[in-house]
């Protein structure tokens, strides 16, 4: 879970980054990649890959 954790921040501190660095960029493009793309990755792949590795230390 920690793992879920770590890589949810990122969808907190992506789009403020992205704002700051590129301020001439389209909001609805790096909002849309950050929680339309990596999000449900993270949840299938990042829970999938959790689990697996708890079975195997546990």
């Amino acid at each position: 879970m920690l793992g879920v954790l770590a890589s949810s921040a990122s969808y907190i501190a992506v789009p403020a980054a992205t704002r700051l660095a590129l301020p001439d960029a389209d909001p609805g493009i790096y909002l849309a990649m950050s929680l339309g793309i990596f999000f449900p990755f993270n949840v299938v792949v990042n829970i999938a890959l959790i689990a697996s590795v708890a079975r195997m230390i546990g």
